[in-house]
């Protein structure tokens, strides 16, 4: 089969990760008899530096001619005036809406190999299996009204945590239907206490549990499930919740696998019903882009790498080829490699591009 992925590289180590994805991919398609034909975009702060727009059209138009969208990652030192009318992360937000990618899949699972390259204690991440669900084009980040002013009495500035019903209900369905092939639980994550949008959000979770009997629901305002993530994160099956909630609890439950390195991310623009369904996605680690090791060969490629094997599942309909990739970082983790951020005493350290290789080799070799 034939496929057309568009690829950001963005900023720091976003060209260097995607390129090993890429390797994958290539070996993917070498493999199990698929042709991969792609097409780069700039997105980020370089994309700034070229247009002064950290999402061109020219990008836009590329990822609507293709199947998935593989991206890095955007940011840096460089772009990080608070006074600066455009930024990098503008690309993020606006692709995002453009592409109506509503759905961000982020699992989180820990390796039974790297249990001590993380800082919590071996017997309480052991267990840890579970996928996050994050409302992605709503909330915070896109509510309006959205600005900045000065008044008589000092600077003020506002957000506005703005949700649809549709919004919430179409996000809640992604949880469920998720839920349906993993373990039968959904959490869903809110602020009922204090937040009018939580107790809609609480509300409609209700409802539309009504129809998934098959599926246990349980309520938990945002501040408890971030200390169960670290008390008892094997707790969690399907934790589904609202962007900026999202947002910090994926960065925080990173590090129940070690590193930001491991995990990927899927964004997605419908939702993936049963093992036959496919949707447009953007696949990006979610690690940022580090500049302080851009250009040292230091960075962790499988975030990226696993990224492209859910691309390979949820929009290319290629789960064999998913699992084959996932099997592959498997074994090399299990035959002692590590780069940097999770390397433990008696490992094999190696650097980003041997570790696509290392990888891809294993790919070829059948695993």
């Amino acid at each position: 089969m034939n496929f057309n992925i568009a690829i950001l590289p963005g900023d720091g180590v976003g060209p260097v990760v995607t390129n090993e994805a890429r390797r994958v991919l290539d070996e993917v398609g070498s493999s199990f008899g698929h042709s991969f034909a792609y097409k780069s975009g700039f997105i980020g702060g370089i994309s700034i530096d070229k247009f002064g727009s950290a999402l061109p059209q020219a990008t836009i138009d590329i990822c609507r001619r293709c199947d998935a969208v593989l991206l890095g990652a955007v940011g840096g030192p460089r772009w990080d005036d608070p006074s600066a009318t455009t930024r990098p992360e503008d690309g993020l937000l606006a692709i995002r809406k453009e592409l109506g990618l509503f759905a961000n899949l982020r699992p989180v699972k820990m390796f039974k190999v790297l249990e001590d390259a993380t800082s919590l204690k071996p017997e309480v991440v052991r267990k840890v299996d579970l996928m996050v669900v994050r409302e992605l084009t709503g909330g915070l980040y896109f509510g309006r009204p959205k600005k900045r002013w000065s008044t008589s009495r000092g600077r003020r500035a506002v957000d506005s945590m703005v949700y649809t019903e549709e919004e919430i209900e179409r996000i809640l369905r992604v949880g469920f239907e998720l839920a349906l092939s993993r373990r039968r639980r959904l959490t869903s994550v809110d602020k009922a206490n204090v937040l009018e949008s939580s107790r809609l959000w609480r509300q409609i979770a209700v409802e539309v549990a009504s129809g998934y009997p098959q599926v246990t629901l349980d309520h938990m305002l945002v501040d408890a499930c971030a200390m169960r993530l670290i008390r008892d994160p094997a707790y969690f099956d399907v934790i589904v919740t609202e962007n900026m909630f999202g947002d910090i609890l994926t960065d925080e439950a990173s590090m129940l696998a070690g590193s930001m390195g491991m995990l990927p991310s899927a964004s997605l623009a419908g939702i993936p019903a049963g093992k036959s369904s496919r949707a447009f996605g953007l696949y990006e680690p979610i690690h940022g882009s580090a500049p302080d090791i851009a250009g040292q060969d230091l960075a962790n490629p499988i975030a990226a790498i696993l990224s492209a094997a859910m691309m390979l599942h949820y929009s290319l309909g290629l789960s064999k080829e998913a699992d084959a990739v996932e099997q592959a970082v498997l074994k090399v983790l299990d035959e002692g490699y590590r780069t940097k951020d999770i390397m433990t005493e008696g490992m094999k350290q190696t650097g980003t591009q041997e570790m696509g290789k290392t990888i891809a080799h294993k790919i070829k070799q059948g695993i």
